[in-house]
């Protein structure tokens, strides 16, 4: 699927945000420009569709388009926590995303959890490593998940910055990111009537962090000491 709002060749550096799910991408849409945080130029966001082909093929496409070749690139939408005492509508900064293929590290992750607390106060902000699945995860898998020291699972943010990243090459050494909100966790697992509630809460997060997204690509541009 074609990003919305594709950059200019020459806008600097681009910011390609990815999302699975209509519902996210219907969330993000609605965030909007917010005061003085308003989309950087060369700002574009990508619906991929569901699970980790769909997510490596769309973002491969995008980052063939000549405005967003360079781009940062952030994942994100909903996802299962793995940590007994998450709840729905936490927020988790991937430090690296993991799946069979590997490992790849996110950049800028402090600064990231910390304009994700000022723009969702109250809601409690994870960092560590983001899992990779091909499918929902329940029950005992989510232990043995937790077990490799994974956080979160989700099935498209690996596979989002395994492309960006160039897959085993590593070829761009572009900077990306993931950031995920939690709408099913250990004590809140979809199958339960609460899955609504907690559903629209992770909405609603979504919804008010995409300035924190602006805050981090801006974060990118600055120079380094």
């Amino acid at each position: 699927m074609s990003p919305a709002r594709p950059g200019a060749p020459g806008a600097g550096l681009p910011l390609l945000v990815a999302c699975a799910l209509r519902i996210e991408q219907a969330a993000l849409r609605g965030g909007g420009d917010r005061g003085s945080r308003r989309a950087p130029e060369g700002y574009a966001l990508l619906r991929t569709g569901m699970g980790p082909r769909a997510a490596e093929r769309a973002v491969g496409r995008a980052l063939a388009e000549p405005g967003l070749s360079g781009a940062a690139v952030l994942a994100t939408g909903f996802c299962a926590g793995l940590v007994p005492g998450m709840h729905p509508g936490d927020l988790v900064v991937a430090e690296e995303t993991r799946d069979p293929r590997g490992t790849v590290p996110c950049a800028g992750t402090a600064l990231l959890a910390e304009a994700l607390a000022r723009a969702a106060p109250g809601r409690t902000v994870h960092s560590g490593a983001l899992t990779g699945s091909d499918h929902v995860v329940r029950g005992q898998e989510r232990a043995h998940l937790r077990a490799t020291g994974a956080i979160a699972v989700d099935m498209e943010s690996a596979a989002t910055l395994w492309a960006a990243s160039g897959g085993a090459a590593r070829g761009p050494g572009r900077p990306v990111a993931a950031v995920r909100v939690i709408v099913d966790a250990p004590e809140h697992e979809l199958v339960r009537i609460g899955t609504v509630r907690g559903g629209i809460s992770a909405f609603r997060v979504l919804r008010a962090v995409l300035p924190a997204f602006y805050d981090w690509h801006r974060s990118l541009l600055l120079p380094r000491r």
